[in-house]
Protein backbone atom coordinates (compact mmCIF):
# COMPACT_ATOMS: atom_id res chain seq x y z
CA UNK A 1 0.00 0.00 0.00
CA UNK A 2 1.20 3.27 -1.15
CA UNK A 3 0.40 4.45 2.54
CA UNK A 4 2.08 5.49 5.52
CA UNK A 5 0.09 5.20 8.51
CA UNK A 6 1.91 6.68 11.77
CA UNK A 7 1.10 6.30 15.50
CA UNK A 8 1.07 8.74 18.35
CA UNK A 9 -0.05 9.63 21.49
CA UNK A 10 -3.60 11.57 20.88
CA UNK A 11 -3.87 15.56 21.35
CA UNK A 12 -6.95 17.66 22.28
CA UNK A 13 -6.88 18.30 18.55
CA UNK A 14 -7.96 14.84 18.15
CA UNK A 15 -10.70 14.52 19.71
CA UNK A 16 -13.83 15.40 17.55
CA UNK A 17 -11.65 12.88 14.47
CA UNK A 18 -12.14 9.89 17.58
CA UNK A 19 -15.30 10.99 18.81
CA UNK A 20 -16.28 10.69 14.89
CA UNK A 21 -14.36 7.38 13.90
CA UNK A 22 -15.40 5.61 16.88
CA UNK A 23 -19.39 6.39 15.99
CA UNK A 24 -18.34 4.79 12.50
CA UNK A 25 -16.32 1.95 13.76
CA UNK A 26 -19.01 0.64 16.36
CA UNK A 27 -21.72 0.48 14.40
CA UNK A 28 -20.62 -2.81 13.17
CA UNK A 29 -20.17 -4.16 16.46
CA UNK A 30 -23.83 -2.70 17.56
CA UNK A 31 -25.31 -4.47 14.43
CA UNK A 32 -23.68 -7.59 15.22
CA UNK A 33 -25.78 -7.47 18.79
CA UNK A 34 -28.57 -5.50 17.42
CA UNK A 35 -27.81 -2.95 20.27
CA UNK A 36 -27.59 0.17 18.86
CA UNK A 37 -26.73 1.79 22.75
CA UNK A 38 -23.49 -0.01 23.21
CA UNK A 39 -20.78 2.79 25.25
CA UNK A 40 -18.91 3.75 22.07
CA UNK A 41 -22.08 4.79 20.32
CA UNK A 42 -23.29 6.83 23.26
CA UNK A 43 -20.18 7.98 24.80
CA UNK A 44 -20.05 12.32 24.56
CA UNK A 45 -17.63 13.97 22.99
CA UNK A 46 -16.84 15.84 26.17
CA UNK A 47 -16.49 12.61 27.84
CA UNK A 48 -14.01 11.51 24.97
CA UNK A 49 -11.92 14.67 25.33
CA UNK A 50 -11.58 13.53 29.21
CA UNK A 51 -10.42 10.27 28.13
CA UNK A 52 -7.73 12.07 25.90
CA UNK A 53 -6.60 14.05 28.66
CA UNK A 54 -6.54 12.08 31.15
CA UNK A 55 -5.98 8.32 29.86
CA UNK A 56 -3.11 6.84 27.44
CA UNK A 57 -4.79 7.31 24.26
CA UNK A 58 -3.12 6.68 20.89
CA UNK A 59 -4.44 7.06 17.45
CA UNK A 60 -3.06 6.23 13.72
CA UNK A 61 -2.91 8.96 11.29
CA UNK A 62 -2.92 8.85 7.45
CA UNK A 63 -1.75 12.01 6.42
CA UNK A 64 -4.10 14.97 8.63
CA UNK A 65 -6.81 12.03 9.17
CA UNK A 66 -7.16 10.16 12.21
CA UNK A 67 -7.64 6.15 11.06
CA UNK A 68 -7.71 4.56 14.14
CA UNK A 69 -7.50 4.66 17.71
CA UNK A 70 -7.19 3.16 20.99
CA UNK A 71 -7.08 4.12 25.24
CA UNK A 72 -6.09 2.88 28.24
CA UNK A 73 -5.92 3.31 31.96
CA UNK A 74 -4.43 1.78 34.82
CA UNK A 75 -6.71 0.30 37.51
CA UNK A 76 -6.26 -0.14 40.95
CA UNK A 77 -5.03 -3.79 41.16
CA UNK A 78 -2.03 -2.96 38.37
CA UNK A 79 -3.96 -4.25 35.45
CA UNK A 80 -4.28 -1.94 32.51
CA UNK A 81 -7.79 -1.64 31.22
CA UNK A 82 -7.20 -1.14 27.03
CA UNK A 83 -10.50 -0.43 25.06
CA UNK A 84 -12.37 1.10 22.05
CA UNK A 85 -9.77 -0.02 19.46
CA UNK A 86 -11.12 1.03 16.00
CA UNK A 87 -9.99 1.44 12.99
CA UNK A 88 -11.57 3.29 9.64
CA UNK A 89 -13.39 0.00 7.76
CA UNK A 90 -11.12 1.02 4.88
CA UNK A 91 -8.04 0.37 6.07
CA UNK A 92 -8.79 -2.81 8.58
CA UNK A 93 -6.43 -6.04 8.42
CA UNK A 94 -3.22 -3.81 7.95
CA UNK A 95 -2.06 -4.70 11.29
CA UNK A 96 -3.05 -0.57 12.23
CA UNK A 97 -5.26 -2.47 14.68
CA UNK A 98 -1.71 -4.45 16.34
CA UNK A 99 0.21 -1.12 16.12
CA UNK A 100 -2.17 0.94 18.37
CA UNK A 101 -2.18 -2.18 20.84
CA UNK A 102 1.32 -2.44 21.06
CA UNK A 103 1.57 0.92 21.79
CA UNK A 104 -0.91 1.85 24.24
CA UNK A 105 0.65 -1.37 26.29
CA UNK A 106 4.46 -0.18 25.79
CA UNK A 107 3.02 3.60 27.35
CA UNK A 108 1.25 2.14 29.97
CA UNK A 109 3.67 -0.28 31.17
CA UNK A 110 6.68 3.05 31.07
CA UNK A 111 4.95 5.51 31.80
CA UNK A 112 1.85 3.81 34.30
CA UNK A 113 3.56 1.22 35.87
CA UNK A 114 1.64 -1.69 34.63
CA UNK A 115 1.95 -5.09 35.46
CA UNK A 116 -0.47 -6.61 32.95
CA UNK A 117 -3.09 -5.81 30.23
CA UNK A 118 -6.61 -6.55 30.63
CA UNK A 119 -9.29 -5.70 27.77
CA UNK A 120 -12.72 -6.75 26.74
CA UNK A 121 -14.74 -7.95 23.82
CA UNK A 122 -18.42 -9.14 22.97
CA UNK A 123 -18.89 -12.55 22.26
CA UNK A 124 -19.48 -12.91 19.03
CA UNK A 125 -16.77 -10.35 17.95
CA UNK A 126 -14.59 -12.84 16.14
CA UNK A 127 -12.39 -10.21 14.41
CA UNK A 128 -11.36 -8.78 17.52
CA UNK A 129 -10.99 -12.43 19.46
CA UNK A 130 -8.70 -13.44 16.36
CA UNK A 131 -6.29 -10.40 16.71
CA UNK A 132 -5.94 -10.36 20.91
CA UNK A 133 -5.39 -14.21 20.92
CA UNK A 134 -2.73 -12.89 18.07
CA UNK A 135 -0.95 -10.49 19.91
CA UNK A 136 -0.88 -12.92 23.51
CA UNK A 137 -4.16 -11.90 25.39
CA UNK A 138 -5.43 -15.03 26.75
CA UNK A 139 -9.25 -15.51 27.72
CA UNK A 140 -9.73 -15.05 31.65
CA UNK A 141 -13.04 -15.18 32.02
CA UNK A 142 -16.52 -13.62 31.19
CA UNK A 143 -18.21 -10.03 32.23
CA UNK A 144 -21.92 -8.41 30.96
CA UNK A 145 -21.43 -4.95 29.78
CA UNK A 146 -23.16 -1.99 31.38
CA UNK A 147 -25.38 -1.84 28.22
CA UNK A 148 -26.05 -6.06 28.70
CA UNK A 149 -23.53 -7.62 25.80
CA UNK A 150 -21.80 -10.80 27.14
CA UNK A 151 -18.37 -9.87 26.90
CA UNK A 152 -15.49 -11.83 27.09
CA UNK A 153 -12.04 -10.75 29.60
CA UNK A 154 -8.92 -11.10 28.39
CA UNK A 155 -5.77 -10.51 29.97
CA UNK A 156 -2.00 -10.48 28.99
CA UNK A 157 0.99 -10.35 31.95
CA UNK A 158 3.43 -6.70 30.66
CA UNK A 159 6.30 -8.64 31.13
CA UNK A 160 7.15 -8.84 27.75
CA UNK A 161 7.92 -4.83 28.23
CA UNK A 162 10.01 -5.78 30.90
CA UNK A 163 12.50 -2.42 30.72
CA UNK A 164 16.37 -2.50 31.81
CA UNK A 165 15.79 -0.45 35.29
Amino acid sequence: MGMSVTISAATEQDTEQIFRLQYLCFQSEAALYANYRIDPLVQTLDSVREEVAADCVFVARLGDEVVGSVRGRVTEDGAASIGKLCVHPRLQGHGIGARLLRAAESALVEERGARRFRLHTGHRSEGNLRLYRRVGYERVGTAEGADGVPMIVLEKPAQTYATTA
